[in-house]
C-alpha cells in the first residue's frame, strides 16, 4: 500500500491553483511539493500546512492505494 496525492492535484486544478501557488500560500518547501508529486513521504506538518492553506480535510488531498 502507498499514499496517493492525486486528490490534491485535482483540488488544485478545480481551484485554478498551480503548485507554485500552493507552495507560496502554504509555506511548504519546493522539495516537499516535489515529493508529493512523486507520491513520496512527507511529514504530517507539511500535510497540515496544505490543509490549512486549502481549508480542507486530509482526506480531501490524499488516499491510501492498495497494491495490486
Amino acid at each position: 500500500m502507498h499514499f496517493s496525492y492525486n486528490k490534491l492535484w485535482k483540488l488544485l486544478i478545480d481551484r485554478g491553483w498551480k503548485k507554485q501557488d500552493l507552495r507560496k500560500k502554504s509555506g511548504v518547501s519546493s522539495a516537499s511539493i516535489a515529493k508529493l508529486g512523486k507520491d513520496g513521504n512527507v511529514t504530517t506538518e507539511v500535510l497540515l500546512k496544505i490543509c490549512k492553506a486549502l481549508d480542507c480535510d486530509i482526506s480531501d488531498i490524499m488516499e491510501i492505494v492498495k497494491e495490486s
